[in-house]
C-alpha cells in the first residue's frame, strides 16, 4: 500500500483502508493500538486535532510507517483541498 496524504482527511482514509485491508474493526484496532475506539473514528474522519503520538500508535498497530518526501506536483484542486 502506497498512498499520499496531504491533509488529516487523507491520513484518516489511509488508516481506514489499512484497517479494512487487515479485516480489523475499529474495536480490534483499539485493542491492538491502545487507542480509544472513539479516537480511531475521529482519526478516520480526518479530525485535525489528532496527536502525533496517536497517529504513530495506529500506524504501528497496522504495520505501517510514515515516509516524508518532497511534495510531488499536484493539480490546483489538490492545493485547494489543503487550504
Amino acid at each position: 500500500m502506497k498512498q499520499f496524504a496531504r491533509s488529516p482527511k487523507d491520513i484518516g482514509q489511509a488508516i481506514r483502508q489499512a484497517r479494512k485491508d487487515k479485516n480489523l474493526t475499529q474495536k480490534d484496532l483499539a485493542v491492538k493500538s491502545g487507542v480509544w475506539q472513539e479516537t480511531i473514528s475521529k482519526v478516520e474522519t480526518g479530525a485535525a486535532s489528532t496527536k502525533v503520538e496517536t497517529l504513530f500508535a495506529l500506524l504501528a498497530a497496522l504495520d505501517l510507517e510514515l515516509a516524508v518526501l518532497p511534495r510531488s506536483r499536484g493539480s490546483q484542486a489538490d492545493l485547494e483541498d489543503i487550504f
